[in-house]
């Protein structure tokens, strides 16, 4: 197998942040190096999480970058903060979870409790927004607040399965529209129009993550609601596995299309959760186990690249893709394979990290 370390370890030591604001891209891969750091012990990812996080968080706690508008996309890089605080004990950091709690405590939500995906985007559940809140969240609950409002997380989740899933096709759409009245949202359930596979990593991530947090030991009956919720969703998403690689097309149910593509972002998350799921022993080892690990060697394989003077880039990545605001993305098939493929984008980074982190975990043990 290619050497994914040195890719990776390549890929941190040339990186810049992705924007000049708290973001949930560079969240994905401070998130990465956490998941490393705790597979291998190795300081240079510690150091990585720990530099960025000290460049941004002021002593007294605030984060001057923090986008002003709601944005739930702004409470991923907020996870690394738990690690940061255990790390080095240091009161910012406690603070600054602090203040990521008290956003969420005031983020607009729809009438059924989920929280809207951000301010230009009102009475909208996202799959994507499910991991970028719901993980801070969990953690929160179980260092800090008794897990007094558990029910709250479980409840959102439970209302992507009544809102969002498909049950034909085994799938959650990409996106609801509460209110029903965007032009990409179906006039009588509010979804959006296809099924896109990061959106499905963003959510299977999401639900394996807070899985790990809360244990099955405490409140044993929420851990089983999701952990249900979460085989269910792997068993419908594996439907479309690629048998030949293990990885997923962009657009899941439909790899017969012109121009869709086993797509790397989404495969990674994919990847990760089950590799995650058989370490915490929610899926069975003899069944799972290997399909992850297909997936993420042939990420490797097919994905992990070399230019002419020989440097990996780890490509087919979809840059962006979402919905709205109004007429701009539809939704269809046509628009998710319009949006550019990229190389080394946090996004696919990021999780392949996690996902390399959990391979290793795997390997490990055996």
């Amino acid at each position: 197998m290619k050497d994914v370390r040195k890719y990776v370890l390549s890929f941190l030591d040339a990186y810049q942040p992705y924007k000049e604001y708290w973001n949930y891209e560079d969240g994905c891969v401070l998130i990465g190096c956490i998941d490393l750091y705790e597979a291998t012990g190795e300081d240079v990812y510690r150091k990585f999480v720990l530099d960025y996080l000290s460049s941004r968080v002021e002593a007294d706690g605030t984060i001057p970058s923090f986008e002003k508008k709601f944005n739930i996309d702004s409470i991923n890089c907020g996870k690394a903060l738990f690690f940061a605080w255990q790390e080095t004990g240091e009161d910012r950091y406690r603070k600054a979870i602090e203040f990521h709690m008290d956003r969420l405590r005031q983020h607009p939500r729809c009438a059924c409790g989920n929280f809207w995906h951000k301010a230009i985007y009102p009475e909208q559940i996202w799959l994507d927004g499910l991991y970028m809140a719901q993980p801070f969240y969990m953690a929160y609950e179980t260092a800090f607040d008794g897990l007094a409002n558990v029910a709250d997380i479980t409840k959102q989740f439970a209302n992507v399965r009544r809102y969002l899933y498909d049950e034909e096709k085994q799938l959650s759409y990409h996106a609801c529209d509460m209110a029903k009245q965007q032009p990409w949202a179906n006039k009588e359930t509010g979804c959006s129009k296809n099924f896109w596979l990061r959106s499905m990593g963003w959510y299977l991530m999401a639900m394996i993550d807070c899985i790990g947090i809360l244990g099955p030991d405490k409140l044993y009956e929420h851990y089983r609601a999701l952990v249900d919720l979460f085989r269910e969703t792997l068993r419908g998403i594996l439907r479309y596995q690629d048998k030949e690689t293990g990885l997923f097309y962009q657009v899941i149910d439909h790899g017969e299309v012109p121009g869709n593509y086993l797509e790397t972002s989404g495969s990674a998350m994919v990847a990760y959760a089950i590799l995650k799921a058989v370490r915490l022993g929610v899926i069975n080892e003899e069944k799972y186990a290997a399909l992850g690990r297909k997936a993420f060697e042939h990420l490797v394989s097919d994905k992990l690249q070399p230019d002419e003077n020989g440097n990996l880039h780890l490509t087919d990545i979809c840059w962006v893709a979402g919905l709205g605001p109004g007429e701009k993305r539809d939704g269809s098939v046509a628009y998710y394979l319009s949006e550019p493929r990229v190389s080394d984008d946090s996004k696919g980074v990021g999780p392949f990290m996690m996902a390399y982190a959990e391979y290793l975990n795997a390997e490990e043990k055996a």
